[in-house]
């Protein structure tokens, strides 16, 4: 009874889907971007109130598309209904790289905090990648345990994370109350559309993961109901604390100090409280990045799972264990997370950082584009899709040629297995209407 799951097929409610919603996103985004975004200023304030109106926008719109097609199985069973089993292969695939870069992403997001107590890995990049894939590895042998294992791991760490943010909050609430909050001045030029435009694809990447508990749609109890809620209900909750906390920050620090920080958190804490509060801080802040990863290496699996069970990939990619968990693409997930952190150890946790969200987010932007289309094919929430597609579209390409590239380039690499699932189709016919044939 031991190593596992001992309930079985128990599934999510309404609060853990929602833990993974907001634990998803609440991860290394609202932590590390204060530092990437110094050199916006006030432009990625409005980049934030873009953002999460666009992920609002999509998040309704799968609530809508989930209500309207509840045994499709998710987004990606949602794309192959409407638009066809070659979108949704290109999707699904899109999708699942977008999850594992992520998890190499946060894992990076966890070093960084840890540095703090850890200096060494902040000035030695082998260290720095030996560390990003130890935690990578801890997080996934905890997955392999189930979805059950991996819920209450959500829960616990997304109440954890919340803790910091919390503390942001009162600290900015007792320095307006007090009239000493030193807020950065409005730009005398005003606002820059280009940097509103990289800046608010940076952005994205802190609220990518509302559509997490779709692709687990199968993990959720009464997903018709559950997995339109906690994705509104926790976009809603994680933009709101992401416009207070990250622009409350950005705002009171100085910009050089800032971007040249790799905890912009402990950094504030420290610079309005105290050095111990600050070393709290990022504990919490590695915590937070942990907890996100484990959300996201649970739907890493799930995605090629979802596939292969719709026919759009071969059947190995859907093998689970005796707890429903796809033990093998957790592995195989984990391991692509690994290899994308050491070949790209030459660089610094800032620029990996950076470079590492914009190919996450990019990659995860056509699943949003194929969603988008659906709803528009279908006729639901036709305004909203036709908005959020057009957002969707615009930070695709602020996100720049090499990160929209690459994501395109990973996208295309399941053209082989499309082909090769629609030959074995194809073979397949001939010798089914042969034994009906001889059967009649």
């Amino acid at each position: 009874m031991s190593g596992g799951d001992t309930d079985g097929p128990r599934k999510l409610g309404l609060p853990m889907a929602t833990a993974l919603v907001v634990g998803s996103m609440v991860g290394s985004g609202v932590f590390l971007l204060p530092a990437q975004l110094a050199p916006f200023g006030w432009n990625s304030v409005v980049a934030w109130a873009i953002t999460i109106s666009g992920a609002l926008m999509l998040a309704v719109v799968i609530s809508c598309l989930t209500r309207a097609l509840p045994t499709a199985g998710g987004p990606i069973g949602i794309v192959s209904h409407t638009l066809g089993p070659f979108a949704a292969t290109l999707i699904g695939w899109s999708t699942w790289v977008s999850y594992w870069t992520a998890v190499a992403t946060l894992a990076i997001a966890a070093t960084s905090y840890f540095s703090i107590f850890v200096p060494a890995l902040a000035t030695s990049r082998t260290l720095a990648a030996v560390a990003n894939m130890a935690i990578i590895g801890v997080i996934t042998l905890l997955n392999l345990r189930g979805a059950r294992a991996s819920g209450r791991f959500q829960l616990l760490t997304t109440i954890l994370k919340l803790m910091p943010l919390v503390a942001v909050v009162v600290i900015l609430a007792v320095l307006g109350a007090k009239g000493s909050m030193p807020v950065t001045q409005f730009p005398a030029d005003g606002l820059n559309l280009a940097a509103i435009t990289t800046a608010a694809s940076l952005t994205l990447w802190a609220l990518v993961g509302f559509e997490a508990v779709g692709l687990a749609s199968d993990k959720i109890d009464r997903p018709e109901i559950n997995v339109g809620r906690a994705t509104v209900i926790g976009t809603a909750l994680t933009g709101i604390i992401y416009i207070i906390v990250c622009s409350g920050i950005l705002l009171t620090l100085p910009q050089a100090t800032l971007a040249a920080s790799n905890a912009p958190f402990s950094l504030f804490i420290e610079t309005y409280w105290s050095r111990d509060a600050a070393l709290a801080v990022a504990a919490f802040a590695a915590i937070s990045a942990i907890g996100a990863m484990n959300g996201f290496v649970l739907i890493q699996g799930e995605i090629p799972l979802t596939m292969a069970r719709k026919g759009l990939l071969p059947a190995w990619f859907g093998k689970t264990n005796a707890v429903g968990t796809p033990v093998r693409m957790q592995i195989i997930s984990s391991l692509f997370a690994c290899a994308l952190v050491l070949f790209n150890s030459s660089k610094s946790l800032g620029s990996l950082f950076s470079f590492m969200a914009l190919l996450s987010t990019s990659a995860t932007l056509w699943l949003y584009l194929a969603l988008a289309a659906s709803a528009l094919r279908l006729g639901i929430a036709k305004a909203l899709a036709v908005v959020g597609g057009l957002y969707a579209l615009w930070t695709l390409w602020g996100a720049g040629i090499d990160a929209s590239g690459l994501s395109l380039v990973l996208m295309l690499t399941a053209l082989p297995l499309y082909f090769w699932m629609r030959r074995r189709a194809t073979s397949l016919v001939p010798s089914s209407s042969a034994e009906a044939r001889s059967g009649s």
